[in-house]
């Protein structure tokens, strides 16, 4: 593979999502969308980790699921490994999972309680067809255990998913993702459900992972303190599409959007003297049916301009000027 290849391993261009969101009506001809992703362009880097922020429907989650294949986007496309991925038929897309696997949010809703985890890890190599015998796909599956931090793994192989811990079910989760050895992980809110003397455990797990096996890692949350040590760089999503894309160093000590420096005024500070002073949003996320016109975050932002209202500085290619002058009130404020 390239230089070039391995700085785009994984390219997002220009992807949208539109969710319908109620159909003509005798008073209305206009068909309304949700617009969950609109117009995000990312790239991950081989073995990279990419935190991606942002609120509460934002898009993240959705981001994630068009990844995935399993959302279809409403336009756009993905590259992976200089390959369009974007629509591929179920049997292309069987084996593209293969190299990429998502680890979801709850672990309680997405292992089948009537498995056992033996079971729940070697299934996914039963569908791809993977080992040569029982015997290997049990290697493979046991491996993959302890790999996720399941040790001994004969402990938990006759078990079931309501017998272990939310820690350890979390853990059954990566396994099962780590048993086809993928490229890519998408990490969607994986310790939000968790404890908090927890969620140290697994982000330091996949930390580990990113080394031994060279995975890369799209990790999504909404608390960008909780991945400060683990990402390499962070994509700040508001309202469908990415504000500000960084190095951690560069957004944690320099930020330049307003809303990256509202999500970073909120990070709890361990010494009271490094403390900064909160910046509360008012108000509450704008409807993703009625976008705001202009900048999407000018009705909240606490250094909007006039002109904010009119010309978003992201998109407007003409607004270069608006956007410096934006920044520019932001960084005196």
């Amino acid at each position: 593979m390239t230089s070039t290849s391995a700085e785009r391993f994984l390219e997002i261009r220009g992807l949208k999502k539109y969710f319908e969101a109620g159909r003509p009506t005798l008073f209305s001809r206009e068909t309304k969308h949700v617009h969950a992703v609109d117009g995000v362009n990312l790239t991950l880097r081989r073995s990279e980790v990419i935190a991606l922020v942002g609120e509460s429907g934002c898009g993240k989650s959705t981001l994630g699921l068009l990844l995935m294949g399993l959302e279809e986007p409403t336009e756009g496309n993905v590259i992976f490994e200089d390959r369009d991925i974007t629509h591929l038929n179920d049997h292309q897309r069987k084996d593209l999972r293969r190299k990429i696997q998502m680890v979801f949010q709850d672990p309680y809703e997405s292992l089948n309680p009537t498995q056992t985890i033996h079971e729940i890890i070697t299934e996914p190599l039963i569908v791809h067809g993977i080992g040569e015998s029982q015997q290997d796909r049990d290697e493979r599956a046991t491996k993959a255990m302890q790999d996720a931090g399941l040790k001994p793994a004969e402990v938990y192989l006759s078990r079931y998913p309501h017998e272990l811990s939310g820690g350890q079910r979390q853990r059954v989760v990566i396994a099962a993702a780590l048993v086809l050895e993928p490229e890519i992980i998408i990490a969607d809110e994986p310790v939000s459900m968790l404890d908090v003397s927890i969620r140290a455990e697994v982000i330091n797990l996949l930390a580990e992972l990113r080394i031994s096996r060279q995975i890369a890692v799209i990790f999504i949350t909404h608390d960008l303190g909780s991945v400060g040590f683990f990402a390499d760089r962070v994509a700040v999503m508001y309202l469908g599409r990415i504000v500000e894309v960084g190095t951690m160093l560069e957004v944690l000590e320099k930020p330049e959007h307003p809303y990256t420096k509202a999500l970073l005024s909120v990070i709890p500070v361990p010494n009271p003297r490094l403390r900064h002073e909160r910046i509360i949003l008012q108000g509450e996320t704008p409807n993703p049916i009625n976008i705001p016109s202009g900048c999407r975050f000018h009705p909240r932002c606490p250094v909007a301009i006039e002109a904010c209202r009119f010309s978003d500085p992201l998109m407007t290619v003409l607004s270069k000027s608006h956007q410096a002058a934006c920044l520019l009130v932001t960084n005196t404020k």
